[in-house]
């Protein structure tokens, strides 16, 4: 647990005592890798922090005649939290998947647990707050990345973003995440190393 009191006191300004009252109902949990946290078609239940590990977002998108195709949309790793956001804002069920990557270390809290600190707590509002920019900042700069940059230049800044767990991510999951094949993808890392 002090790995999470230590972000709200050191990247959220959050006083320690406040920050412990306010973590208490997190939950800590070790998960394997390759473990799915949500399927699709589920409710999202859970606000996690990512203590270590690495998560991916994913959605199968059916084919007619193949197998429905995995196609990666977001990664969340260390010191980050991370949910279906709008599954767990609406209460409806989830159009995509969280997966670990890597063994993975979460701190989670229910929801209801979570709208009893809202409630409760003065810095309840803020963490939701401050949680929900970090989602939705992440969400439009990934749009933005699509919309305005190539291949090579999404990957420049995935390995800008997450440095020390690109080489542990998948070569399939990234090619994904950039849009592009494993192939084109190994080609853009011969040209920049």
């Amino acid at each position: 647990m002090e790995d999470l009191i230590h972000f709200y006191v050191s990247v959220l300004g959050i006083p320690r005592e406040l920050a412990i009252l306010h973590t208490v109902k997190f939950e800590r949990q070790e998960i394997p890798k390759k473990t799915i946290l949500l399927k699709q078609g589920d409710t999202e239940d859970y606000l996690y922090f990512i203590s270590e590990g690495i998560v991916r977002f994913f959605v199968n998108k059916p084919h007619p005649t193949e197998p429905p195709k995995e196609i990666t949309f977001s990664f969340i790793a260390k010191n980050m939290f991370c949910s279906a956001y709008d599954s767990f804002i609406t209460r409806r069920p989830c159009h995509y998947n969280i997966e670990t990557l890597k063994d993975t270390t979460i701190y989670r809290i229910h929801y209801h647990d979570l709208q009893d600190l809202y409630e409760s707590t003065e810095i309840g509002n803020y963490i939701g707050r401050i949680s929900a920019e970090g989602l939705y900042v992440r969400k439009v700069q990934r749009e933005m990345s699509l919309l305005m940059y190539s291949a090579e230049e999404r990957y420049l800044d995935l390995l800008k973003t997450y440095p020390e767990y690109v080489l542990q991510i998948p070569l399939k999951y990234i090619a994904s995440y950039l849009g592009i094949t494993p192939q084109a993808l190994s080609r853009i890392r011969k040209q920049i190393s």
